[in-house]
């Protein structure tokens, strides 16, 4: 059976820099990613004005049953097609991206711990964390720079949705975390803490 890591914690607390970490300890072809951005419902059918009105930060906005019959397929050892999403256009693209199983599978997103679901599949479950103000600074510099978003669009999302969607949905699954990483990425001991587990669990598969 594959090993499956839940990676959880607020926007730009640093989950992607513990997923690198985590694909440089396993080593290339033995992790299957499945990011819950990857996994928005598809609101194409949607004027723009209106899917740019979406609260992108409460569970609603996600297709959760897709994830989970996704996370079931790679654990069978099946292939899976997982959407694509444009942030410039708050739609599904067409294309799908292919995701081969393999002995490590990790689900990363702000809400990677709050589908019970999805925690029962979890061998391991992380919450990353960091100051609020970091990660809104971190978000600021990935959504101007990557999804062409104005300063004054991203601040108005995270004062309406991202701040309050956080507090009321995200930071409580920090209880279901079996390891807390404070200041995301820059925690060296507990990533060593986690290459471990990964190591032992590689071992065994």
């Amino acid at each position: 059976m594959p090993f499956v890591l839940g990676v959880a914690g607020g926007s730009g607390s640093g989950k992607t820099t513990v997923v690198e970490r985590v694909q440089a300890i396993v080593g290339p072809g033995h992790l299957a990613l499945l990011p819950m951005d990857n996994y928005y419902k598809d609101l194409g059918h949607l004027p723009f004005e209106e899917r740019v009105k979406t609260n992108y930060d409460h569970p609603d906005a996600f297709d959760l049953d897709l994830l989970v019959e996704h996370l079931d397929a790679l654990i069978r050892g099946r292939s899976v097609a997982m959407p694509l999403y444009s942030f410039v256009e708050h739609a599904r693209l067409p294309e799908t991206k292919r995701v081969n199983p393999a002995p490590v599978i990790v689900v990363e997103g702000i809400l990677a711990l709050y589908d019970p679901r999805l925690r029962e599949r979890m061998d391991l479950k992380v919450y990353v964390d960091a100051d609020a103000d970091v990660r809104f600074i971190r978000r600021l510099k990935r959504d101007i720079e990557e999804r062409g978003r104005s300063p004054e669009s991203v601040i108005d999302q995270y004062l309406s949705s991202v701040r309050p969607m956080h507090l009321a949905f995200v930071e409580p699954t920090k209880r279901y975390a079996d390891l807390i990483v404070p200041v995301g990425g820059q925690n060296t001991p507990a990533l060593e803490v986690l290459a471990s587990r990964l190591t032992h669990a590689l071992e065994a598969v």
